[in-house]
């Protein structure tokens, strides 16, 4: 008897159904991006209000695809923190309904926990504990030391913005859209990275695992509309849009991989597991690939497809599952950052 996944943590709708063999039976995600392109960055009541529109035909669409019954379900899990509140209530809202209905286990599961865990579905039999995990997306930049799979120990991670929140606000002021990040990517491809001189703030500090991004991000306001310049002044055309994309996407690579490096040196942890939305990035999947080959550690990459937001990684509530936990129907949800053990 499978179990169904519910994910709504920000901006897209997602429902999964997977076995406790760990195998993903459906997926389905609806994405948010095209509401929110005007704005050029999530709002979050925009964003609630959307996923009540989508979750239950994303259920429903899960299950279908599933080819099985909703009585068949074993328990529903949903993603609890961290996440915007409207957006989380409304996942959690639907996850309720369900176990009451149809009497099944109410689990909840950490998001940032279950990123990682897509390496646990991606490649199983080389996913251990403990190991350095990675996230990187458009709320979040952490560096953890995971000793299990429901286990882990904030070691740093983002002081301000996280590095697709900096990728958004950088491809809006180079006038490339939303999303920022394969925007920004896809411009960086015919650009000299080596074009402009961009910060890595924290990059070479030692005592800290901590990231910073928006010193990065002010160093390219700078570059595109100097202090004193017209506010109407037009975003860069041709090759100096190229180089400024490029230049800046490798700053805020180069500044995740050098923690990254730092970690596993106070660690001594021998495996990196990484997701989020952010490391489906070409540049950082090769730069990360780059380091792990010279530093001798094995590096866990899931398919871009379970990078990003999506419910398949719900399946870490099998986790719980199987150590006989499960919550009671009055689970609050739990928004913004986690830090410390959990």
């Amino acid at each position: 008897m499978p179990l169904l996944a519910i994910e709504t943590t920000c901006d897209e709708t997602a429902a999964a159904v997977v076995s406790r063999s760990r195998e993903v039976l459906s997926s389905v995600v609806a994405s948010q991006e095209q509401i929110h392109a005007r704005w050029h960055g999530v709002v979050p009541e925009v964003a609630s209000r959307a996923h009540v529109e989508r979750i239950v035909p994303v259920i429903d669409e899960a299950i279908e695809r599933s080819g099985v019954g909703r009585r068949d379900l074993e328990a529903v899990a949903v993603a609890v923190r961290p996440g915007l509140v409207g957006s989380l209530l409304v996942g959690m809202s639907a996850a309720k309904m369900i176990a009451v209905a149809f009497d099944r286990p109410l689990i909840g599961y950490d998001h940032i926990a279950a990123h990682l865990y897509a390496c646990r579905l991606a490649d199983p039999h080389r996913m251990r504990y403990p190991c350095v995990g990675l996230v990187a997306s458009g709320g979040h930049t952490s560096l953890l030391h995971v000793t299990s799979p429901l286990t882990m120990e904030r070691l740093g991670g983002t002081i301000d913005d996280a590095i697709g929140e900096a990728f958004d606000k950088a491809s809006s002021l180079l006038g490339l859209g939303y999303p920022g990040g394969p925007a920004i990517e896809r411009a960086a491809l015919e650009g000299n990275p080596q074009a402009f001189r961009f910060p890595r703030p924290l990059a070479r500090d030692r005592t800290t695992l901590d990231m910073s991004f928006s010193g990065l991000k002010t160093a390219l306001r700078y570059q595109v509309r100097p202090p004193g310049a017209a506010a109407d002044t037009p975003p860069p055309v041709g090759a100096r849009l190229h180089d400024l994309a490029a230049s800046f996407q490798q700053a805020a690579v180069d500044t995740v991989v050098a923690k990254v490096r730092l970690a596993v040196e106070q660690t001594g942890c021998d495996l990196l597991a990484v997701g989020g939305g952010v490391t489906a990035n070409s540049l950082l999947r090769a730069s990360l690939a780059a380091y792990a080959a010279k530093a001798g550690i094995d590096l866990l990459l899931p398919p871009p497809e379970l990078c990003t937001d999506n419910a398949a990684m719900g399946a870490i509530a099998w986790e719980r599952i199987e150590r006989g936990e499960r919550d009671p129907l009055d689970l609050e949800v739990v928004p913004g950052l986690i830090r410390g053990s959990r």
